[in-house]
């Protein structure tokens, strides 16, 4: 390569950079603050073990075995995985990064999973800390390019990605389940293919998203009704490609451990916050182990998400010509921030880091304005580290998150807005922003 040539690529490369300076100082806040918080944090309360996240470790250890092509054991003991295969794909990575290391996790029964008692994991944690973190940015890549996509300011994507980093702290640090913030960022550049006249794209990106962790289908319908009827075959057929090859070889492997854990779902009421559903056992099968099945639950909730996007049917008919302008783009991410916070509505045993996802997305669906922005950051703030506290009460945990994620969509609603076929002008010294490249 000739010394221009270096020059020009370079430049380049300092380009995209400048464009997602936020996202990358984000993720960097996160990572030291995490850190040191996992590390140190624990001293205040007498306490000499780190705390690091329960649930990660089981996750790596199926991540372990699919880098080794041991997909019969994916979801065998330990793993404890209900989600799909993407959740350990995405990791294959990290635990090739860790045996390389010269640290491999101990598994089989040997393997200790609670935070308090990870006694010689702690120089895996340094490593694996920061990479599930990078991971988990590309949903503040993701929210950042929307953001720019709508033309909002520089200041205002700064504070989206302070609050977003904040917010991610609970799905990440606290209880290590990259899959949400991976799934959930796929899911916003996949809105942000759909708005850039991109389907096909954004078939690809949103069926990724439902192969690293399902809980994204329940915003699936709301990409639907933005395409146009005669390729709406087309980006179903692309989007059930990767979970069919990825699940497909797991049952293929192991099929009975495989359905088990795919199709009931189950979750612990002694452990995790049960909520009043609990006590319906239509909705909350339950199952020989004292644990529940979430599955028929989260059937429902996809039956009214489903609903919803049908009744606003008649509302995407000027995007489907391709007719896209900041409003449109700002009221389809408030319809799949709603999407996903019908899960906290109907699962029958809730896990802190579950109020996640529709944060992320409202954060963005708010950005455009400071009169939305601040107080949906304030909401999504104090839901983030309100949603840790260890109620087990049906009615005491499950009643206030639930207000206060209303109240967070409530700020992030586009209010005064027209027909989603009206445009809007940019704010003044703003430009429009036609295609933003992932």
């Amino acid at each position: 390569m000739t010394a221009a040539g270096g020059g020009t690529a370079a430049r380049r490369v300092g380009r995209r950079v400048g464009r997602r300076v936020f996202p990358i100082l984000g993720a960097a806040g996160l990572i030291v603050a995490g850190l040191a918080g996992t590390i140190w944090g624990p001293r205040y309360y007498g306490q000499t073990a780190w705390a690091v996240p329960d649930d990660l470790w089981a996750t790596l250890v199926a991540a372990q075995r699919m880098l080794h092509l041991d997909l019969a054991g994916l979801y065998t003991p330990p793993t404890n995985l209900v989600s799909f295969p993407g959740t350990a794909l995405i990791l294959v990575p990290v635990a090739a990064l860790i045996d390389a290391a010269g640290l491999p996790l101990k598994t089989g029964a040997d393997i200790q999973l609670r935070a308090g008692s990870q006694i010689g994991n702690h120089a895996e944690w340094l490593i694996l800390g920061p990479c599930v973190v990078i991971l988990s940015a590309v949903a503040l890549f993701a929210a950042d390019a929307l953001a720019e996509r709508m033309a909002v300011s520089q200041f205002k994507r700064f504070l989206l990605a302070a609050a977003g980093a904040t917010a991610l702290w609970n799905v990440t640090i606290r209880w290590g389940h990259p899959e949400d913030a991976v799934a959930v960022g796929l899911l916003l550049y996949a809105v942000l293919a759909v708005s850039n006249g991109k389907p096909v794209r954004a078939a690809w990106l949103a069926g990724a998203a439902v192969a690293v962790q399902p809980l994204v289908l329940l915003a699936f319908p709301f990409l639907l009704v933005t395409i146009e009827p005669r390729r709406l075959a087309g980006f179903v057929a692309r989007a059930v490609v990767p979970t069919l090859v990825l699940l497909g070889s797991a049952a293929a492997a192991n099929w009975t451990a495989t359905v088990h854990a795919v199709t009931s779902q189950p979750n612990a009421p002694t452990v995790d916050h049960p909520t009043p559903w609990i006590y319906l056992t239509a909705l909350a099968p339950h199952l020989s182990n004292g644990s529940v099945a979430a599955g028929p639950a989260r059937a429902l909730s996809i039956v009214v998400a489903c609903a919803c996007a049908l009744a606003t049917w008649r509302r995407w008919r000027s995007v489907r010509l391709g007719d896209w302008s900041p409003q449109i783009l700002q009221e389809l991410l408030w319809w799949v921030a709603f999407a996903l916070a019908l899960r906290t509505f109907f699962e029958p045993v809730m896990v802190s880091y579950y109020v996640w996802p529709p944060l992320a997305a409202a954060l963005v669906a708010a950005s455009r304005s400071y009169l939305r922005l601040l107080p949906t950051g304030v909401t999504a703030g104090v839901l983030t580290f309100l949603s840790q506290s260890s109620w087990r009460n049906p009615f005491l945990w499950w009643t206030p998150m639930v207000a206060v994620l209303g109240l967070t969509l409530l700020f992030a609603w586009p209010r005064g807005a027209r027909s989603v076929a009206a445009q809007v002008q940019p704010e003044p010294g703003e430009q429009f922003v036609t295609d933003s490249a992932p």
